[in-house]
């Protein structure tokens, strides 16, 4: 389970830009193209966070869709895997622009 060691690194990074205070929420986005799995994040959260200034608090996780940019129509097209398809044109030649983000956009202090 590979959500374990990213979870651990969420709140290690948290807490390093905490300087000593507790944390009440965080706030992270994940791409529905990056393999991870918020639910798995979510238990693992509650797990690791126990007996550290992040302990009970609010975790809120915000899915960013799969987009990609087709290089034969040069359309913007939704994509639901990494290697998905033009909707449009069904061409392979997508370039993925969002969908593969993990990242803490806040941290609220106490």
């Amino acid at each position: 389970m590979h959500e374990m060691s990213i979870t651990q690194g969420i709140i290690d990074l948290c807490l390093e830009h905490a300087d000593g205070h507790r944390i009440s929420a965080v706030e992270i986005d994940i791409g529905e193209l990056s393999s991870v799995v918020p639910e798995s994040i979510e238990f693992c959260f509650e797990a690791c966070s126990q007996e550290t200034l992040l302990e009970g608090a609010r975790l809120t996780i915000t899915r960013i869709p799969g987009m990609g940019v087709c290089k034969d129509c040069s359309r913007e097209t939704m994509l639901t895997e990494l290697y998905g398809t033009c909707r449009h044109c069904n061409s392979n030649r997508v370039t993925i622009v969002t969908g593969e983000e993990l990242r803490v956009r806040a941290i609220e202090i106490d």
